[in-house]
């Protein structure tokens, strides 16, 4: 299992200002984020034995609006090393919508 606990995560395509910290305890996984358009960001759920990741997940953007929804994140590592989370994403309410996108720890 990958120990989470105390790395940061941003997105590798461009600095949007977001950067998540993870915190772990056993299977047991959170993490705050914001920066850029997000107030304030949770994520809260569980890693198994190979270090995937099921969240839920929900931030307050600048403008008040309120988003939530679940994550699937697969751990990988690019050719410098670097862990990335694969992330499959489904958001819920009024702007709904899938996708896939990536993190990168951040050293």
């Amino acid at each position: 299992m990958i120990d989470y606990n105390g790395r940061r995560f941003r997105n590798p395509d461009g600095d949007d200002g977001v950067v998540a910290v993870y915190y772990q305890t056993g299977d047991l996984v959170w993490a705050h984020f914001a920066g850029g358009k997000v107030r304030r960001g949770s994520l809260n759920g569980t890693c198994d034995a190979d270090g995937v990741l099921r969240l839920a997940y929900t931030m307050v953007l600048h403008g008040g609006e309120i988003i939530s929804g679940i994550t699937r994140s697969e751990p990988e590592h690019t050719e410098a090393g670097v862990l990335r989370l694969r992330e499959e994403w489904e958001r819920y309410g009024p702007n709904a919508a899938t996708g896939i996108s990536y993190l990168e720890e951040v050293r």
